[in-house]
């Protein structure tokens, strides 16, 4: 594409000089007057693309934007864990704190980040639904993510792009968002999208920082450069925060701070460093290990995120890869790679001279190449991470995060015209035909993959696999498309149930789940030490009144409840002697913990023996819990988070939280007594010991 004339007579589309290097010729090392011009404000980009470049940047910048934006909103949704983000700012609003239910110091959700920017969200929003806010908030960002992923590509490319005819097309990005689980949640009140943002701010910023140390001398010094302290801080600042976007991102995180504190010299930038990247997920972890006495979130302590389950890894894998052939655009992105490397890209950030005064090992680290490496091989790590773990339950979401690392170094290629300085122009127009034709694959896999029928028939089962196609799912089972308020999932099956259970019950009671989707188990709490109010007497607070529920589905019933309902699952999320109970092998993964409810009307205030109980609850089991739960060290874990929390309880937390971290129990009450060295009660019926040797 020919280069526009009017790029040398605009200030602003001025190219700087060319080192004789660049240009191969004398002359381009003398300064002449476009030489002051070269010296550019710190804020501007020092590398301004040619006018071609530029336009196809943009329109490539709006058309994924508008089909990644368009594609989400068809498939909105909030999912029943993004309704668990919810119940907790509902109780930062009451003034209950950072917590599921009031009075239980429980972090349960895994995004500490997320949490704060929803409750932000919903104080801005002020009367909109939480549910909107969500919504609003993880769809925008899930598209500036997309956005700032493809600027941090353009910016990589375009020192190689100066004085040459170019378009820059979208490769990586359009691979992304044509993946359907991508769209999905880019809604679906999780927080997916803030994580894309994060990790396209951050690619940016280091680009911006790899390109620092070949600029030096040739722009005006300012703090907020890509070399001064604001913009090192910034990084730093940035790059600290990954532990509380995501737990497992701290594998990036913390791999920058490494780099920047081996490239920076002098005591002083390394301090910065240490400061901004620290202060703010030091204090965090400081108040976590004293709020709710855990090192993790948590759900890391729910869901054993330090365990291992490699078969299940490699089943999500695939079940991930199957349906998109995403080995496809792999291959097709390698080569787009390689021959990035090899032709269109003329070395610059090899030849180009770097200012004395570094050593080798800071203009290695500090390079382009090495923080294309770096952010390839961390997406690589996260992912390996995930396989480890064994993946999830949601059909993609976690795999999604590693693959938008892996992709960020070809979110945009440039198709480069030839120019006949390093091939011929034969030669040339085949690199520049095989790139066009390597880029029409891609985007003819994108047009297939984004109207692919995902797991098939198959989404919405819980099969052996344990994964599901969670939108779909609960489209299905609430009867609405797109599964947006607390209101929609009242069509879940036993949702309207509980509310009218809830008001049956006003003295209080255990809610059980039956085999009927109509009705509620009812274990009825003791009988209130006074008489109900007579004619004229004041009502009873009715936060005295012992209510709690028992269910999977924390979300939708949380946001579907008061705040004076106590939300218990077996899976603990919410639950910590279920959360603290051993995982179960070969269980669905992301629910390989189930606590038995015999437990639950061990610990409330409720009626533990027949006919009040179920009859599929054990009268012996549940004495057993109770005498369980006096083991000193369960009583401890319990009491760290239950009772009131003054300086005392938070240093004391503070110095436990590694033994809180990694203590269990034996979720059957008989084990657990053996565990604890206790005692069994005496029990209604003696214990079942088998047939007699003679027979039946």
């Amino acid at each position: 594409m020919p280069r526009s004339s009017s790029a040398d007579a605009t200030p602003t589309l001025r190219r700087a000089p060319l080192s004789p290097k660049e240009s191969g010729s004398p002359a381009a090392a003398v300064p002449g007057p476009s030489a002051a011009v070269g010296r550019r404000a710190p804020l501007l980009p020092f590398f301004p693309l040619p006018v071609s470049a530029r336009i196809s940047l943009w329109c490539s910048l709006i058309v994924v934007a508008a089909l990644f934006g368009w594609g989400a909103w068809k498939r909105r949704w909030i999912a029943d864990d993004g309704l668990i983000v919810l119940r907790t700012i509902r109780n930062l609003l009451a003034g209950n704190g950072p917590v599921f239910n009031a009075g239980e110091r429980i972090e349960a959700n895994t995004s500490t980040l997320w949490t704060y920017v929803m409750y932000l969200g919903s104080l801005i929003g002020g009367p909109a639904r939480l549910e909107y806010v969500a919504l609003t908030v993880a769809l925008v960002l899930s598209v500036l993510g997309v956005v700032l992923v493809m600027l941090g590509a353009a910016r990589l490319y375009a020192p190689s792009l100066r004085g040459r005819g170019a378009l820059l097309l979208p490769a990586g990005a359009l691979v992304y968002i044509a993946i359907p689980p991508a769209r999905d949640f880019a809604t679906s009140g999780l927080e997916n999208g803030m994580v894309l943002t994060y990790v396209g701010l951050l690619w940016w910023m280091l680009v911006c920082w790899s390109q620092a140390l070949r600029t030096e001398g040739q722009r005006r010094s300012s703090p907020w450069s890509a070399n001064g302290t604001a913009f090192l801080g910034a990084l730093s600042f940035v790059a600290g925060l990954s532990v509380l976007v995501r737990p497992e991102l701290a594998l990036i995180g913390v791999g920058v701070l490494v780099l920047l504190l081996v490239t920076t010299a002098g005591w002083r930038g390394r301090l910065l460093i240490v400061v901004a990247g620290g202060l703010v997920p030091v204090g965090y972890q400081i108040f976590r290990m004293g709020y709710y006495a855990l090192l993790v979130p948590g759900t890391a302590v729910a869901k054993e995120a330090s365990g291992s389950r490699w078969e299940q890894g490699f089943l999500y894998l695939a079940n991930f890869n199957n349906p998109y052939l995403l080995w496809i655009p792999a291959v097709l992105l390698i080569a787009l790679g390689l021959l990035l490397a090899a032709t269109h890209t003329r070395p610059w950030w090899i030849h180009h001279e770097v200012a004395g005064g570094h050593s080798r090992l800071v203009r290695t680290l500090q390079s382009p190449p090495t923080v294309v490496a770096f952010f390839v091989l961390s997406g690589l790590i996260q992912a390996v991470y995930w396989i480890r773990q064994g993946g999830d339950f949601m059909h993609g979401r976690v795999l999604l995060t590693p693959l938008f690392c892996m992709l960020a170094p070809v979110a945009v290629i440039p198709i480069v015209k030839p120019d006949g300085t390093r091939f011929s122009r034969e030669a040339g127009y085949l690199l520049a035909g095989a790139m066009t034709v390597l880029w029409g694959s891609v985007v003819a896999w994108a047009l297939w993959a984004a109207n692919s029928p995902g797991m098939g028939y198959d989404a919405t089962r819980v099969t052996y696999s344990g994964i599901v196609d969670e939108r779909r799912f609960y489209s299905q089972a609430t009867g609405h498309e797109h599964p947006l308020t607390a209101a929609d999932y009242l069509d879940y099956p036993r949702m309207r149930a509980v509310l009218v259970a809830l008001r049956n019950t006003p003295d209080g009671a255990l809610l059980l789940p039956s085999g009927n989707y109509d009705q509620w188990d009812v274990v009825p709490a003791y009988p209130p030490p006074l008489p109900p109010p007579g004619p004229g007497e004041a009502p009873r607070n009715p936060e005295s009144v012992p209510h709690t529920v028992f269910f999977t589905n924390l979300g939708m019933l949380g946001m579907n409840v008061g705040l004076d309902v106590r939300v218990l699952d077996q899976i603990g999320l919410a639950n910590p002697l279920a959360a603290h109970s051993d995982r179960l092998e070969d269980g669905r993964i992301g629910h390989d913990k189930n606590l038995f409810p015999d437990w639950a009307v061990a610990e409330g205030p409720f009626l533990k023996e027949p006919p009040y109980i179920p009859a599929y609850l054990d009268e012996g089991w549940i004495r057993q819990a109770e005498a369980a739960l006096k083991c000193p060290a369960t009583e401890m874990m319990l009491k760290s988070i239950r009772e009131p929390l003054g300086p005392r309880k938070f240093l004391s937390n503070v110095l436990r939280a590694y033994d809180y971290t990694k203590y269990r129990i034996d979720r059957v009450p008989m084990y657990e007594l053996q565990r604890c060295g206790l005692q069994s009660p005496e029990l209604p019926e003696p214990p079942y010991t088998g047939l007699p040797a003679t027979g039946p």
